[in-house]
């Protein structure tokens, strides 16, 4: 029963761990959100005050560069949540593991 139980209490554990962890990147996406529209609107507010037509001062790299940095974070924040990472699956772990695995088996067989 007390084994159960631990398992039990465990699962609980990861998964408020996890509610936690997706709650944090709702908030940084509403943070993010909230924040590059009041940035990108004194953007271009201001340089339309200078003179410049709404597309001059909209299509601008500067309108768009704090969005687009921030938004590299935040695309790192959600994979790092959503638990994605192309590079090391655990189809490539399970595949270095057998390579290894492998190699020791070779290097055992060839003391025999």
């Amino acid at each position: 029963m007390e084994i159960n139980e631990f398992e039990q209490n465990e699962k609980l554990a990861r998964a408020k761990k996890q509610v936690k962890e997706l709650k944090g990147f709702y908030i940084h996406l509403f943070v993010y959100i909230l924040v590059n529209l009041f940035i990108m609107s004194l953007t271009v507010m201001a340089r339309m005050n200078s003179g410049e037509s709404f597309n001059e001062a909209f299509f601008n790299f500067g309108t768009f560069s704090t969005p687009f940095f921030w938004g590299i974070g935040l695309a790192f924040h959600g994979a790092r949540v959503y638990h994605f990472n192309p590079f090391f699956s655990k189809d490539w772990e399970e595949r270095q593991i057998r390579k290894f695995v492998e190699q020791e088996q070779k290097k055992a067989d060839k003391f025999r």
